[in-house]
């Protein structure tokens, strides 16, 4: 526990050096919407040469009438700072708590990670994007470095630019604009959706992905320092998912800060790729341990939208015992009549379907089915 502690406290020196957001010079108004054909602007996207932009994936949807994609992007913008002085000491503070050797593989993924939350994330950055041969407004840097837009593009074009070879469905691809003289790629994806058919919500951390997030010291080790490691079973399960033409959209308590390297882990262990949505977290906001309670009002504004964006698809939910899955699942549930298919819970702690907590979930679903699960192997027969 000492050692918990500590830990803790030594990310806790972030706010002392400084870490969090920075303003830019000029903030202009944010870019809305573009329209479909989008305009074709001279500017670059206001990026410096020591920032980066990260794009998230994202999952695009077709209008009533099959004529628009509508194409959602978010990113961050912020400045690594890799070589700063100051994050440098803060890793090696970090390091020394642990008693973490320099060099081993524990003491490389810490430094790597916790470098991802020590960032000073870029306000006013406006930023654009060319799908194709045309360019975009993409929005413009809030004071935590994320950005959002929505552009709308006709379905001929969309069709003449996806990505329709990917084993995971139909992807649009894009990049951010920069100078001429500026040889770096920051690029972007959107699935494609269509307006039927199976998706699945799953969360990721005890779900796809072994955190052990009941566990304070283990949640912490499973972040920072060890090898990400998938839930036995549970990538086999998705590919099959997959492969009957579901499609995936990833919700998770985990920081959005974790982005690349969860993205990562997706694709190295076989997940099917999809859309992310993940909880905003910044060291100066509050204490270490806000990063290990996942908080369900953050889901259920991620999972609303996406059921609005797609009315007449059927979804799967797919969740953990170990936090409030089951009952954030159940609300949405009972909150979209017909539009669950099931709602599948791994059971981390060995809970029974017959379980107080789950007798009165099922009570209230009216016909949504409900299974707990140890082993996805067992609900593979349900789920087809």
């Amino acid at each position: 526990m000492c050692r918990t502690l500590s830990f803790i406290t030594a990310l806790g020196l972030a706010v002392v050096f400084g870490c969090g957001q920075r303003h830019a010079q000029s903030a202009s108004p944010p870019g809305d919407a573009a329209t479909p054909g989008g305009g074709q602007p001279a500017r670059t996207s206001d990026i410096g040469r020591d920032e980066e932009v990260v794009f998230f994936s994202t999952s695009a949807h077709q209008s009533a009438d099959g004529k628009t994609w509508t194409l959602p992007i978010h990113g961050v913008v912020h400045e690594p700072e890799k070589d700063s002085l100051r994050r440098g000491a803060l890793v090696l503070a970090v390091r020394k708590s642990l008693d973490l050797e320099p060099g081993t593989p524990e003491s490389e993924n810490l430094d790597r990670r916790l470098r991802l939350f020590l960032v000073d994330n870029e306000s006013g950055k406006k930023i654009l994007v060319r799908i194709g041969k045309k360019a975009y407004e993409a929005g413009e840097s809030e004071p935590n470095g994320h950005f959002r837009a929505t552009i709308l593009l006709a379905a001929a074009e969309v069709a003449s630019l996806a990505d329709r070879e990917n084993a995971d469905g139909d992807w649009l691809s894009f990049e951010a604009i920069l100078p001429a003289a500026d040889r770096r790629r920051f690029s972007g994806r959107a699935q494609l959706i269509g307006p039927e058919g199976l998706s699945v919500i799953s969360d990721i951390d005890d779900t796809i992905k072994d955190s052990q997030v009941g566990d304070t010291r283990a949640v912490l080790a499973n972040t920072f320092l060890r090898q990400f490691k998938p839930v036995a079973g549970m990538p086999e399960l998705y590919r099959r998912l997959a492969q009957a033409g579901a499609v995936f959209h990833y919700v998770s308590g985990s920081p959005w800060q974790l982005y690349p390297l969860l993205a990562e882990f997706v694709d190295a262990e076989g997940y099917p790729r999809g859309s992310f949505d993940l909880k905003h977290f910044r060291l100066k906001d509050r204490s270490m341990l806000g990063l290990l309670q996942s908080q369900e009002a953050t889901k259920l504004r991620a999972i609303e939208p996406i059921l609005a964006a797609y009315p007449e698809r059927r979804f799967i939910l797919i969740g953990d015992s170990g936090e409030q899955d089951p009952e954030i699942y159940a609300k949405v549930a009972r909150d979209h009549p017909g539009r669950v298919a099931a709602v599948f819970i791994r059971a981390v702690r060995g809970e029974k379907i017959d379980d107080e907590r789950f007798q009165s979930l099922r009570k209230d679903l009216q016909g949504v089915r409900l299974e707990l699960f140890e082993h996805p192997e067992t609900i593979a027969p349900l789920i087809e």
